[in-house]
């Protein structure tokens, strides 16, 4: 196999796999996962097809937030392990073949962070408190919040300091929002940013990367509660994608030149599609999320506008990414089998069922599982950089009945009313490795397990010291990558084929054009069909082809040579809900 990570340019075709480190996989048996567990677990990436890996936050943390709620960002959580644990990883990636890229969490730090601390100890207007975003509150003795917003995570978005001071946090109260207009804050990030990359890492995903530049300023906050927190970001936002927020990447970009090979990065921006360039610029990040992909529902339509959207960001002259699942979204193999309804916002019927614990909507998971299937030919075949959520390789589902005392989220309990959430648990529960190591059924609830970890947690004294972080479901040992790892037609071995088979014959080449198949290839079935040409990264002047039918009935296929299929069938008539690789 050819990696595609040799050229300084090598995250621009990659297939980057996002790794959850307290769920991924725990060696200390705390049940809590660990970096020793990641490094266990490298040549496993390796053998998936991935280019690189990328960890969500493990720094030192109070796990308000996952873990996004940082205590220090040059250091690793103790419970997660050391920095030579951290050195080690980086080795045993790179010797692998790997990259490695960090989470970067620039919008706000933990309330426990020494910065915050020391800004609670000091007066208004002191230094210390300069470097966060504090104002004055209303009332007589500014016992009233200064403006009515609410968070995103729920409840308001100013918490009290206890001396008519009020500071923001568009997250938790716990996630204090730093001010990036301030100087300190910019070099400690410079040096946050020297300092992984000192130790090896190839690049970082930035965190909430639209929302650092704030202007609270230029208006009184009360006339500014004409912008919601959870508004789309309209230009004249106050607190999301503005211009000066790009200043602060250019001068990142500086930090990551000074290395050979120079960094990258790549934004979480929900931003517009067409302000994604703006983060992917050569002079800035580099990269950006392209998140119309996840949040298109199982319709050819949407799709087709997914990638349409996602081509046309591509002003930057870098490359688009394609993401279906992660830490933050329901599992895309629910999503596509619930039912498939148009609606205003995305994942509002996943997100409903989650919140009634999958009463509200018959989920059917073998359905899901076959477009799941066909959706991941769909994204691999493309042009850009694709990322995949851990877990996804083994079609797992969500775990939408976690019981309501055992979840971790703070949006589960936030958020109210209409703005009611289970929250984002049920996505990040520790993976199966091994169904030879069944638990026992919980007695809380029947469902989940407890006593063991289906290879999570490493044994001590034969069996784990804690049962896992959040609880697994006992149906997970179909999905367990043991199991899964002998089974050819299973959800890992079609990723395992697609990813390598992806490294040979397409990212190696230059040209990344890509050229829709038009209905007219298909007879009276256009537009339940996306399909796709590009070229060949060889010498035959033949081009690769992706067919996805989302229709009920099967279609005819062009001439050509069948490469890959999503699920078997004979002949050239495509199953509804398949996906086929063709040499045309």
């Amino acid at each position: 196999m050819t990696l595609n990570n040799t050229h300084d340019d090598w995250w621009k075709q990659a297939v980057v796999y996002q790794v959850y480190p307290r769920s991924f996989r725990d060696a200390n048996g705390d049940g809590l996962g660990d970096i020793a567990g990641i490094t266990s677990r490298i040549p496993y990436l390796r053998q998936l097809g991935v280019d690189a890996l990328w960890l969500s936050p493990f720094y030192p943390s109070e796990l308000a937030d996952g873990g996004y709620d940082v205590i220090d960002y040059r250091n690793v959580d103790p419970r997660l392990g050391t920095l030579d644990d951290f050195d080690a990883m980086v080795a045993a990636a790179h010797s692998a073949g790997l990259k490695v890229v960090v989470d970067i969490v620039p919008n706000h730090t933990s309330n426990m962070h020494p910065w915050f601390q020391e800004a609670l100890a000091s007066a208004p207007g002191s230094p210390a408190r300069g470097r966060y975003i504090f104002r004055d509150g209303e009332g007589a003795h500014g016992e009233l919040p200064p403006n009515n917003w609410q968070s995103l995570f729920g409840g308001p978005a100013w918490e009290a300091a206890g001396d008519g001071q009020w500071y923001l946090h568009l997250f938790t109260k716990e996630q204090p929002d730093l001010n990036w207009k301030n100087p300190d804050v910019h070099e400690d990030f410079r040096t946050t940013l020297r300092f992984w990359s000192d130790r090896g890492v190839d690049g970082f995903r930035i965190d909430v990367a639209h929302g650092l530049a704030k202007d609270l300023d230029s208006e009184p906050l009360k006339d500014l509660e004409r912008f919601p927190v959870g508004g789309d970001p309209v230009p004249g936002h106050p607190l999301w994608d503005r211009p000066e927020v790009h200043e602060i990447y250019r001068e990142w970009n500086k930090v990551f030149n000074e290395y050979d090979p120079p960094r990258f990065a790549v934004g979480e921006a929900w931003v517009p599609a067409e302000h994604q360039h703006l983060y992917a610029s050569k002079d800035e990040l580099g990269q950006v999320f392209n998140f119309e992909f996840a949040k298109a529902n199982w319709f050819a339509d949407d799709f087709r506008l997914a990638i349409e959207e996602g081509l046309a960001s591509d002003e930057s002259k870098s490359t688009t990414t394609w993401v279906m699942s992660n830490h933050d979204v329901p599992r895309h193999v629910s999503r596509y089998g619930l039912p498939q309804v148009h609606t205003r916002g995305y994942h509002e019927l996943p997100n409903d069922w989650l919140l009634r614990n999958g009463t509200t909507y018959i989920e059917d998971r073998e359905l899901g599982t076959r477009r799941a299937r066909a959706a991941i030919l769909m994204e691999l075949g493309l042009p850009g950089s694709v990322y995949v959520y851990q877990g996804e390789e083994l079609g797992l589902p969500e775990v939408a009945t976690i019981p309501w005392d055992h979840l971790e989220d703070p949006v589960a309990f936030n958020t109210d009313h209409s703005d009611a959430a289970k929250g984002r648990d049920g996505c990040r529960v520790p993976l199966p490795w091994s169904a030879q190591d069944m638990p026992q059924p919980a007695p809380w609830d029947p469902e989940f397990g407890t006593g063991a970890s289906f290879g999570f947690s490493e044994h001590a004294g034969g069996r784990a010291s804690a049962d896992p972080h959040l609880p697994q479901p006992l149906w997970y040992a179909g999905y367990a990558a043991d199991v899964e790892d002998t089974d050819p037609a299973s959800m890992l071995n079609l990723y395992r084929r697609a990813m390598h088979w992806r490294q040979e014959h397409l990212t190696p080449t230059g040209d990344t054009s890509l050229t829709w198949l038009g209905p007219q290839s298909f007879a009276d079935c256009g537009d339940d069909v996306v399909a796709y040409a590009r070229p060949l990264a060889d010498d035959s002047g033949d081009r690769f082809a992706c067919i996805v039918n989302f229709g009920t009935t099967p279609i005819e296929l062009p001439h050509g040579d069948v490469m890959m299929r999503s699920i078997p069938f004979d002949g050239y008539q495509l199953p509804a809900d398949a996906a086929v690789w063709m040499r045309i």
